[in-house]
C-alpha cells in the first residue's frame, strides 16, 4: 500500500435474521448510530469512509448466493482497511460475528459497538474475531482511537476500549457522556453505499429519565441545540429531497419549551419553501394534556406518535412502576385522536413479575384484554412484543439469578427481537402461550380484511367532496390505517413463511427440556 494512499473504513450495519418481522421496514430506512461514526472518520485526515447497510441493499451491490452483500468481493474491488460493526441490535450479532470472521481472513482490523457489548458480551465478542470493542457512546472514542492509530497511540491510554493483550483482556475506564450534543456533526448520509433512504431517521437528546427495568436506554437526559436538530431536517431536505422524518429519540418534549421551539422553526421552513414534511415521534402518553405542545407538533408535519402503553394488565403495569390505569390510558389517547394524530401503540405481552407478585390470568384472558384495550382505544396500528432480557437491564438480572431465561445455545442472539419467548414465564403461561398468544394478537390485528376496507375507502371517495375540509382528513386517516394494516398482514405472511423453514417450536422445546435438567 502506497504511503500517500487515503485508508479506507467501511461502517457494516449487519442484516436481520430473515425470519426477523423488522426486514421489510429496514429497507427504507437505516440505523444513526453508525452514521454518526462513519461521519466522524470520514472529517478525518487520511480516511475515506463508507457505509453497507445490509438491511437496505439494493439491486446495483454485489451479493453472495445467500442473497447478502458479497463482502468479499467488496474487499477486492475496494479494500478496506479497518471495518466497523454496528451491535446496536442483539438479534443481528450473529450475523455480525460471520461478517467479522470473513473479514478477519482477509487481514483486516475489526471494530465493534453498539448496546448489545455490556458485560460478558465484551469477551464472546473479542472470542469472535472483533479486535475492538467500543463501550458506550462512540463519536469521541472513534476519533481518539483512529487518531491514535496514525501515531501509534498506547490503546490503554484511550478510554471507553476493550481490547486483547495476548490472552488478558484490557477494559480502559469508561469515557463520559457526551453532554452538549449539537458539537457533533449532522449525520452525512451520502456516506452509505448501495441504500435507498425513503425514512431519514433524526436525533436531538439521549438518555432517559424514566428508569424502567426492562429497557437499555438510561441516564440523565442530554440536549443538543435547537438550531442543531432544525438543521438535521433542512439538510436532509436540501441534500437528497428527504421529507419523511422519524425522530429517534425515545420522548419528545421532554424539555418542553425546546420542543415547541423547533416545532415553530420547522413549520416556519416549510411554509416558506411550500414543502410538507411527514414525520413520526416517540411520546409519553400523558402529554396528550398539552394542547399547546400538541398543536406545535401538528403544525410542524408531526401526523404519528408512537407511545409506550406496555401493557393494559393492572398488575403488570404496576410491576413496570407505571403510574397510569388502563381508563386513563384509553382517554389520554382520544385526546391524541382529537388533536389529529395516528398513533402507534407499543406493548409487551406477558410481562415477568417481581418477586412476591402473583398473575392468575390465562393466556386467553389477556389476549381478551389486550384485544378490547387496543379496541375500545382505537389505536391505529400496533406493535406487541414479547419481554426482551437485553444485556445490562434490571430485568435481564433478575431472570438470570432466578434461572429462567432459556439457554442461549439453543434460543440464540438472533431470536432477541421481541417476538419469541425467551424465558420461563409467570404461572399459569407457558412458553408456548408466549408464543401462540404474540400470533395471535398480532394476526388478529393486521388481517387481510383490510384490504376490502381499503377498497371500500376509495369508493366511498366521491361522497366528501361535498364537504371537502372535514371529510378529507378524516377519510385519508382511515385509509392510511387501513393501508398500514393491510402491509402489517402482508408482513406477518412473509414473517409467517420464513419462521416455518426455522422450526422454532422444536428448538423452544428443546431449550425448555435442557433448562429444566440444569
Amino acid at each position: 500500500m502506497s504511503s500517500d494512499r487515503k485508508k479506507i473504513f467501511r461502517m457494516i450495519i449487519p442484516c436481520y435474521p430473515e425470519f426477523n418481522i423488522y426486514s421489510s421496514i429496514a429497507s427504507s430506512t437505516t440505523a444513526l448510530g453508525p452514521i454518526m461514526i462513519a461521519t466522524i472518520v470520514n472529517m478525518l485526515p487520511g480516511w475515506e469512509v463508507e457505509i453497507i447497510d445490509e438491511n437496505n441493499y439494493k439491486r446495483c451491490g454485489l451479493r453472495d448466493t445467500e442473497g447478502k452483500p458479497a463482502h468479499h468481493l467488496l474487499q477486492q474491488i475496494r479494500a478496506a482497511d479497518v471495518i466497523g460493526l454496528y451491535g446496536g441490535l442483539t438479534s443481528t450479532i450473529p450475523r455480525l460475528y460471520e461478517i467479522a470472521a470473513l473479514y478477519k481472513e482477509l487481514n483486516v482490523a475489526t471494530i465493534a459497538g453498539g448496546q448489545h457489548f455490556l458485560g460478558d458480551n465484551i469477551q464472546e465478542a473479542l472470542d469472535n474475531n472483533i479486535d475492538c470493542v467500543l463501550i458506550g457512546e462512540g463519536e469521541e472514542t472513534i476519533k481518539e482511537l483512529f487518531e491514535g492509530l496514525c501515531v501509534s497511540k498506547s490503546l490503554e491510554n484511550i478510554h471507553g476500549i476493550a481490547f486483547r493483550r495476548g490472552k488478558d483482556i484490557i477494559v480502559t475506564p469508561r469515557r463520559k457522556a457526551i453532554k452538549d450534543l449539537s458539537r457533533l456533526p449532522l449525520p452525512d448520509f451520502s456516506l452509505l453505499c448501495y441504500a435507498k433512504i425513503t425514512l431519514y431517521p433524526v436525533s436531538w437528546t439521549r438518555g432517559c429519565g424514566m428508569h424502567c427495568e426492562f429497557c437499555t436506554v438510561k441516564g440523565k437526559v442530554r440536549y443538543g441545540t435547537v438550531d442543531y436538530a432544525f438543521r438535521q431536517f433542512t439538510s436532509v431536505y436540501e441534500r437528497f429531497g428527504g421529507k419523511d422524518f422519524f425522530i429517534v429519540d425515545d420522548l419528545f418534549g421532554q424539555k418542553r419549551e425546546m420542543a415547541i421551539e423547533l416545532c415553530h422553526r420547522l413549520r416556519d421552513y416549510q411554509k416558506l419553501l411550500g414543502v410538507r414534511f411527514w414525520i413520526s415521534s416517540q411520546i409519553r402518553l400523558d402529554m396528550a394534556d398539552d394542547t399547546e405542545l400538541l398543536s406545535a407538533m401538528r403544525a410542524a408535519g408531526i401526523k404519528l406518535v408512537a407511545i409506550g402503553y406496555e401493557s393494559p394488565v393492572p398488575a403488570e403495569l404496576e410491576s413496570m412502576n407505571k403510574k397510569l390505569k388502563p381508563e386513563e390510558m384509553v382517554n389520554l389517547t382520544n385526546s391524541f385522536h382529537r388533536m389529529g394524530f395516528l398513533v402507534h401503540g407499543m406493548f409487551i405481552f406477558a410481562y415477568p413479575g417481581k418477586p412476591g407478585q402473583e398473575f392468575t390470568l390465562d393466556a386467553r384472558e389477556r389476549i381478551k384484554i389486550f384485544s378490547r384495550f387496543i379496541r375500545e382505544a382505537g389505536i391505529d396500528t400496533i406493535q406487541i412484543l414479547l419481554p426482551v432480557p437485553l444485556p445490562g437491564t434490571q430485568m435481564t438480572q433478575r431472570l438470570d439469578k432466578a434461572k429462567r431465561i432459556l439457554p442461549r445455545d439453543v434460543i440464540g442472539w438472533e431470536y432477541y427481537d421481541g417476538n419469541f419467548p425467551l424465558f420461563i414465564p409467570d404461572k399459569p403461561l407457558t412458553v408456548r402461550d408466549l408464543y401462540l398468544s404474540h400470533k395471535a394478537l398480532m394476526s388478529g390485528f393486521y388481517s387481510f380484511r383490510h384490504f376490502f376496507a381499503l377498497i371500500l375507502s376509495i369508493i366511498c371517495f366521491p361522497l366528501i367532496i361535498f364537504n371537502f375540509r372535514r371529510g378529507s382528513s378524516s377519510w385519508y386517516a382511515a385509509w392510511q390505517r387501513n393501508l398500514w394494516r393491510f402491509f402489517g398482514w402482508s408482513i406477518l405472511r412473509k414473517w409467517s413463511a420464513n419462521l416455518k423453514q426455522d422450526n422454532f417450536p422444536a428448538k423452544l422445546s428443546l431449550a425448555e427440556k435442557k433448562l429444566n435438567r440444569s
